[in-house]
């Protein structure tokens, strides 16, 4: 069987990248476009705004967990995501037919609640195909493709929508949808190893290991703890960020404000697709701590800086750190919690579990800068989002340890480990 290893690695590898690069449009839903869809053609104020998306966050709060326990329990782990990709995109391309607060809220909590298994379910694939000791790499090229996916979608949403209106959006995300749908049929199922995608060892290899830990290891384990609290902080901090940059640019022109939010999402996302290759190819010997930490630090630097000017020239430039934090956050992540649930076979519930705090600092950003904008303005808004990072970064440097293993070993068969390694060094 051995012999086959190469070719399911090299197929699986590819296939994942184009999941990642057309899933990138399709878990977002419609993201940032949502603001200005809503501020320009729905005439909702910000506030109102505010306060919708994050009821529809909250959706994705109570999947969170579920999701990743979905994701450890289930060998269906290719179904899960086409599902969950159908879900998204029918929710999100029925906003212009059931414009209403109450429809937009509901149809945006489900795209939400399905789109949550999207990260833990590209984790645990990556990882039961590659190993532990390539996990780090494939997760920064995961992270390339998606980024890459989000610049190409915004790009040509940019365009489409300075030539036909905001509405082309919802044209461009069923196109993508169909797209992703293809890429995570295309992935063997075959090439998965299961159990090592949930963090536990080969069957075979140790079988005190076979079995997953306790759901109390979330809560014993005080680094995974201290993760997410810094997560929290981070998405406290960053989600509201890009969505308050759209309004202010919608505001100033709304014919272009949908071209200059695209604008400034592939600004974005071409800086991120250096910045995942870098964390894929140095966090095993730099410390993946330097690089998380270095992912809160730019927020506050980048919350001071929009408060300088409106010039959207200025705006979008400013935009460009996002792509340095979030592009480092993206990949580092996956790689942290790896780390910390490495043999407890709980590696997908505490995604889940982290990602349920990432989601709770996201849906309170929000609501908490949209109150700001409508009682002191953007620029304290700005100013207050990039405070709360900064204190995100302070627990990080003194309660977070450094999570990187010295030894990397992948502890699958020889035979599969040559395999997979061979397959990433071919790509």
């Amino acid at each position: 069987m051995s012999s086959e290893y190469p070719d399911q690695a090299r197929r699986a590898g590819r296939a994942l990248d184009a999941a990642n690069f057309f899933l990138a449009d399709v878990r977002d839903g419609l993201g940032p476009y949502l603001a200005v869809y809503l501020l320009t053609e729905q005439h909702w104020d910000e506030a109102r705004i505010g306060l919708v998306m994050s009821i529809a966050t909250i959706a994705g709060i109570v999947a969170q967990t579920p999701a990743g326990a979905l994701v450890d329990a289930t060998r269906a782990k290719r179904l899960v995501m086409v599902i969950a990709a159908v879900m998204v995109t029918v929710a999100s391309l029925s906003l212009p037919l059931f414009p209403g607060f109450l429809p937009v809220t509901i149809s945006q909590g489900m795209a939400q609640a399905a789109a949550v298994v999207f990260p833990p379910a590209i984790a645990a694939v990556s990882l039961g195909i590659f190993g532990h000791a390539a996990f780090t790499r494939r997760i920064g090229r995961n992270e390339t493709f998606n980024h890459a996916g989000n610049a190409v979608a915004a790009a040509v949403a940019g365009i489409s929508a300075y030539c036909f209106g905001p509405t082309v959006v919802f044209f461009l995300l069923g196109a993508m949808a169909i797209a992703s749908l293809l890429s995570i049929v295309a992935i063997p199922a075959r090439a998965i190893d299961h159990e090592l995608a949930r963090g536990l060892h080969d069957a075979g290899r140790d079988a005190q290991q076979e079995t997953p830990s306790g759901l109390g290891v979330l809560l014993t384990c005080r680094p995974l703890l201290v993760f997410a609290v810094c997560v929290l902080l981070f998405h406290l901090s960053n989600a509201a960020m890009l969505p308050l940059v759209g309004q202010k640019l919608a505001l100033q022109d709304k014919n272009i404000g949908t071209s200059l939010m695209s604008a400034c999402i592939v600004a974005a996302q071409l800086v991120m697709v250096p910045f995942a290759m870098l964390v894929g190819a140095r966090a095993d010997s730099w410390g993946h701590k330097r690089f998380f930490l270095a992912a809160l630090l730019i927020l506050p630097v980048r919350g001071a800086l929009y408060t300088l000017s409106d010039n959207p020239f200025w705006l979008v430039g400013v935009q460009l750190l996002d792509g340095v934090g979030a592009g480092i956050f993206g990949a580092i992540f996956p790689v942290i919690i790896a780390d910390l649930m490495r043999n407890t076979g709980r590696f997908n519930v505490a995604q889940g579990a982290v990602i349920t705090a990432q989601s709770i600092g996201a849906a309170l950003s929000t609501t908490l800068a949209g109150l700001i904008v409508v009682g002191a303005g953007y620029s304290a808004a700005f100013v207050t989002l990039g405070a709360v990072a900064a204190v995100g970064a302070v627990i990080c440097l003194v309660a977070l340890p450094e999570t990187r293993q010295s030894g990397d070993d992948d502890p699958r068969p020889q035979g599969k480990t040559v395999a997979s390694a061979s397959a990433i060094a071919a790509e």
